[in-house]
């Protein structure tokens, strides 16, 4: 199946000013309709202009934005991918396992733990060129979200879905994550491997630092980020559209605090870096640059090499979209009105 993508994403964000136009036309329309009442009666003011028609004005400014839209998917550069072919690279194999765990809602890292966790990960898969990229979310268990991949776009997508309603088990299973985490890097990546862990650390359900242990003995190379600050934030959870605080069975509002000792010793066992996170950086571009020194693996991937532009659908849609702009005047047509086109739909329209 081709695979469907725009060369200049970033033209796209041009369509921001389309919203921005209409609110600007509906401001000039309504102070044009005032304008008009000042002047007299409707029906008096509607006799000194019989040329004037709203609804054209309407229809132009319509046909104009929509011709604005494709027009920027057009400069946008929208391709079909035609080729398929098997690639050879040399690059590292790196899983991010994320804690979705109801801690991560706190807001002591902005604007949440979790959110500020997606936003760097998206910013590292934007980096990445050679190397294959996993995700696992993990709670009370660890599920895989996202296989070994090189498909960077899918990972994306997939991130955004990330959250504590995807997993049916609360708790913080760190050991869980890291044995997940050893079992889904491909065979033939031999040393060629790390673990990402962001989590705030705070680890209730198994023995992380003897499932550490295990992964070093396998030579996978296990990099924390801990992200929380030491004294703690509350829970937060929403019912009947307002805000609440998690509280434990004595009514004591539950705190949630960054646990940096097992991140750091899980990240001394196997050779890792251990990194606290901030508002300013979630120290993943640092770990990363960590892991850019590793041994590469040749990697074997399928992958589009060819597109075809798709230029031209949007290209006459524009097109005709202007040419009717410039058919249809400001004002109404002398020979229409003449054919008595013009009566006809305002005696329909009570005018």
């Amino acid at each position: 199946m081709d695979t469907f993508r725009f060369a200049q994403p970033d033209m796209l964000y041009l369509l921001l000013l389309v919203p921005a136009l209409v609110v600007i036309w509906v401001l000039g329309n309504r102070r044009r309709r005032l304008a008009r009442e000042r002047f007299g009666e409707a029906e008096l003011v509607a006799r000194l202009s019989p040329d004037y028609s709203p609804l054209r004005l309407t229809l132009k400014f319509i046909i104009r934005v929509t011709a604005l839209i494709f027009a920027v998917v057009l400069i946008a550069r929208p391709q079909f991918g035609s080729r398929l072919e098997e690639v050879k690279r040399e690059g590292v194999e790196v899983i991010i396992a994320l804690d979705v765990s109801n801690s991560m809602l706190a807001a002591d890292i902005s604007p949440t733990r979790l959110e500020r966790a997606k936003q760097a990960i998206a910013q590292l898969v934007d980096q990445l060129r050679e190397d294959r990229i996993g995700l696992i979310l993990f709670a009370g268990d660890a599920y895989t979200q996202i296989p070994v991949t090189n498909d960077y776009l899918s990972a994306k997508m997939f991130l955004e879905n990330a959250g504590p309603d995807v997993v049916s088990k609360q708790g913080t299973a760190i050991g869980t994550a890291i044995d997940l985490g050893m079992r889904s890097f491909s065979p033939a990546s031999d040393k060629s491997k790390a673990l990402i862990i962001i989590t705030d650390g705070e680890n209730h359900e198994d023995d992380a630092i003897g499932t550490a242990r295990t992964a070093a003995d396998k030579g996978v190379v296990i990099h924390t980020i801990g992200i929380g600050s030491p004294t703690g934030s509350p829970i937060p959870f929403s019912t009947g559209g307002k805000t609440e605080y998690l509280k434990d069975q004595d009514g004591n509002t539950v705190i949630t605090k960054l646990d940096e000792k097992v991140l750091q010793e899980i990240a001394s066992i196997t050779g890792g870096r251990y990194v606290r996170a901030n508002n300013t950086s979630l120290g993943l571009n640092e770990i990363y640059n960590d892991i850019g020194r590793m041994k590469k693996t040749e990697i074997n991937a399928v992958m589009y090499t060819e597109y075809n532009e798709q230029f031209l659908v949007p290209a006459v849609i524009v097109f005709i979209l202007l040419l009717a702009d410039i058919l249809i005047m400001d004002r109404k047509n002398h020979i229409l009105r003449r054919m008595g086109i013009h009566e006809t739909y305002e005696k329909g329209n009570g005018r």
